[in-house]
């Protein structure tokens, strides 16, 4: 039993990390500097919801089979000892596998945080040289996927706004012209790793 618990733990921490691993991934990319693998792993958000209640359910079972009264054939038993339980069969180790999966779960919706700070420069144009373009992107999959492409295009001179949408699968970037390029503009979202149509 007390193995069992170990390997429910275990079983809840991978599943929380696969159903965030789509939205973890493009935060990892940037701070490594290496962000043309951000949509690796987006082919696991399909599996999301599932993943969810696996961590869900392995856990609730877990801290069942931790908390649950021990019966009288139990207790008769000698061959366990209730001297010391180590500490990773213990409340507090499932505890912190709970809060683990928890924040895991919730990562989608606090992953902006981790994003650097990129404050949209002050364009100064003569009214009308904005130009507006709109670009189709594929492997998108959560809140974090548009943040990434927000930051990537950001970064680029002569960018005033970027709208990325999952849900709609596009981005949408309001620009100067003369600062910089819908190609450059391409190139940025491209090096996200996400799927670029013009």
């Amino acid at each position: 039993m007390k193995k069992q618990s170990n390997k429910l733990a275990g079983a809840s921490i991978l599943a929380a990390v696969a159903a965030s691993l789509c939205c973890i991934t493009p935060v990892l990319a940037i701070l490594s500097g290496v962000t043309g693998i951000a949509a690796t792993f987006s082919w696991i958000e399909p599996a999301r919801p599932f993943l969810i209640a696996t961590t869900i359910l392995v856990l609730l079972f877990a801290w069942y089979q931790l908390l649950k009264p021990r019966t009288a054939e139990e207790m008769d038993c000698d061959c366990e000892t209730d001297d010391q339980k180590p500490f990773i069969q213990g409340k507090a180790f499932l505890g912190m596998v709970t809060v683990f999966a928890a924040l895991m779960l919730a990562f989608p919706y606090y992953s902006f945080v981790f994003y650097p700070s990129n404050p949209p420069s002050v364009i100064t144009t003569q009214e009308g040289t904005l130009t507006n373009a709109e670009f189709k992107v594929e492997g998108m999959t959560c809140a974090a996927c548009e943040d990434h492409i927000r930051h990537a295009v950001s970064s680029l001179s002569g960018i005033q706004s970027v709208d990325a949408s999952f849900t709609a699968g596009s981005a949408t970037v309001s620009f100067d012209p003369t600062r910089t390029t819908e190609e450059e503009i391409f190139d940025a979202i491209h090096s996200t790793g996400y799927t670029v149509k013009k």
